[in-house]
């Protein structure tokens, strides 16, 4: 068993590997227990550096680390970074052409990490191999996909209990960013790690500012969010033509590289656009939920979403690609009515011991696009924390929005739905509540309804978000043909039973673009920009992604600090043993010349 009395030494190995001087969060703690030889739980947010918790117990210990991780492009990522800190790290993929090469490599002793599927991890074969090899650990990363309460179950997870009782010796490092209390105990059933081996690190993402605003014209609205934020961004579309239509009329708005990633494409298309997004600066990728997961780069600067996610836990996910450097990012999504009543459709679909979860997931996460609160706080709570009321870093804190109680509006809505026969959608409705008499109106006799006219002046501007409000929260739900029907609460707001408030959001004034603070080079140092052309050049060169070299905050730190020896720049944080070797004198050079 790994001896405890390690830890001291992993500041020492922490500062040579990765060129850190301290853990942050609660990476100590997880990597302690490692080293004592406990199987261990961790929750730790995106960007928390959930990788180096077994990273470096696999540099210390005798053995390899066995990494079970979802995707091939996932794993690739990370394999790039670790051997960029002298890791001797190897995938054993599908997509890897030196298979017996690296099978000799880990029987010779001679890999500290070796990543693979869940697929393969579950084989008889593979666990033959690691019968003729040490292992030092077993890390199961996206942990959550072992849970069927997971919102990203995937069944091969629970396929993988044989193979780590085959090593009861081995300790096993279970880690997710996206983990609420039902999914978290049954990942301790699923993988054998008893309860006292949770650590929770929290899921605040301080560093990203939440913003949710109503879908008028997403294309728009999306253009501008590109012309205020000069950085890597992904936008998530609900569907395949939505994702090409975005990509093609963003390029075109805006001049910058917007590319398209989704399924349908041909794999060396995806292939070959996730490649471009990976090493760029500032491209934009519009991509369906299938892209992300297997993305590890940390200067992703804003995710948009064109439409609603899945569930709150998906959002998270999501929108937890940007910021993993820890530097400003932004979160937006633009919201429909349309969202919610197709997501609502969709329910009858899902099997019918899941429905009630399933509704239950899109209530919370139609109270939260809803709220008035802060973001931040409804998304903690969520989780189970308890958050401060207000975070100062989301836009109901930062621009608070109205909230007006329109429940005598939604009575008439309501009653004018019913009355015209629920079949009937907002724009005639409007119509029957304004006293519109139109040739439609006068030939379905909706002019001689009880609701004709009854709608004033003050209530017409109230009309279309109460309607996305009513439809978010299943009092309004779509017919067959378009029209609007009852819902779920419905008679209980006609019998005033039920209040119905709603959020006027504060009208926008537009960014200049960069404006936002936090941008790469927020003081316009010309010497961080030199670096940064060094960055990309001997990125280029190694034929890898520039912040596999250095991140941005890396950067900023040199030019602040101006190191004069290696030495000096080897204090700087983010420059380890390996990286002060091979880029420390053109990095030097470069402070030197400015």
């Amino acid at each position: 068993m790994p001896d405890a009395d390690l830890l001291p030494d992993a500041l020492d190995a922490l500062h040579a590997t990765f060129g850190f001087t301290a853990f942050r969060g609660v990476q100590e703690d997880v990597v302690a227990r490692v080293l004592s030889g406990q199987s261990t739980l961790a929750v730790m947010p995106t960007g928390a550096g959930k990788s180096l918790t077994y990273q470096l117990p696999a540099v210390m210990l005798e053995g390899t680390c066995v990494v079970v991780s979802p995707l091939i492009a996932l794993m690739h990522d990370q394999l790039r970074s670790a051997s960029a800190n002298g890791i001797r790290a190897a995938t054993l993929t599908s997509a890897d052409a030196d298979r017996e090469l690296t099978i000799d490599r880990f029987r010779g002793g001679e890999l500290d990490l070796l990543y693979v599927a869940p697929e393969r991890a579950s084989q008889p074969h593979f666990r033959e191999l690691l019968s003729r090899a040490r292992i030092a650990l077993f890390a199961i990363d996206e942990a959550h996909c072992v849970s069927e309460w997971g919102h990203d179950f995937r069944p091969d997870y629970r396929l993988l209990r044989p193979l780590l009782d085959a090593f009861p010796e081995v300790p096993r490092l279970a880690l997710t960013a996206t983990a609420d209390h039902h999914t978290r105990a049954d990942i301790l059933a699923q993988l054998g790690i008893h309860e006292d081996g949770l650590i929770v690190a929290g899921f605040d993402r301080p560093n990203i500012r939440y913003a949710i605003r109503p879908r008028d014209n997403a294309a728009r609205q999306l253009k501008a969010l590109l012309d205020e934020n000069p950085g890597p961004g992904i936008v998530y579309a609900p569907t395949r033509a939505r994702v090409e239509q975005l990509a093609e009329k963003l390029a075109a708005a805006t001049g910058r590289r917007v590319l398209p990633y989704h399924a349908g494409l041909a794999p060396e298309v995806r292939a070959r656009n996730q490649a471009a997004f990976v090493a760029s600066e500032d491209m934009v990728m519009v991509a369906t939920v299938a892209f992300g997961m297997g993305i590890d780069k940390p200067d992703v600067r804003f995710v948009a979403h064109a439409g609603i996610p899945k569930s709150i836990e998906a959002y998270y996910q999501e929108t937890g690609r940007a910021g993993r450097d820890g530097d400003p990012s932004l979160a937006v999504m633009f919201w429909g009515a349309d969202d919610f009543a197709r997501a609502r459709m969709r329910l009858s679909e899902v099997e019918q011991h899941r429905q009630q979860s399933e509704r239950q997931r899109l209530d919370a996460l139609a109270a939260l696009v809803e709220t008035a609160q802060c973001r931040r706080a409804v998304l903690l709570r969520h989780f189970g924390e308890e958050p401060p009321q207000q975070c100062g870093n989301c836009d109901n804190c930062l621009e608070p929005a109205g909230v007006v109680d329109v429940s005598e509006l939604a009575r008439k809505l309501l009653s004018a739905v019913y009355r015209t026969g629920q079949s009937y959608g907002l724009g005639h409705l409007e119509k029957v509540l304004t006293g519109v008499s139109d040739d439609r109106v006068i030939q379905r006799g909706h002019d001689r309804l009880s609701v004709f006219g009854i709608m004033t002046e003050d209530e017409k501007p109230l009309l279309k978000p109460l309607s996305r409000a009513l439809q978010a929260r299943g009092s309004l739900v779509p017919t067959e043909h378009g029209g609007l029907a009852l819902g779920d609460d419905a008679r209980a707001i006609l019998k005033g039973e039920a209040n119905v408030p709603i959020v006027v959001p504060p009208k926008r004034e537009r960014k200049r673009r960069g404006s936002r603070d936090g941008g790469a080079n927020p003081v316009g140092d010309p010497l961080f920009d030199a670096l940064r052309n060094l960055r990309r050049d001997l990125a280029q060169e190694a034929g890898v992604p520039p912040y596999v070299i250095f991140h941005d905050s890396t950067l900023r730190e040199m030019a602040a600090a101006r190191p004069s020896s290696l030495a000096e720049l080897g204090e700087i944080g983010g420059v380890g043993t390996r990286k002060l070797d091979a880029y420390g004198d053109a990095f030097l050079t470069v402070i030197r010349q400015s």
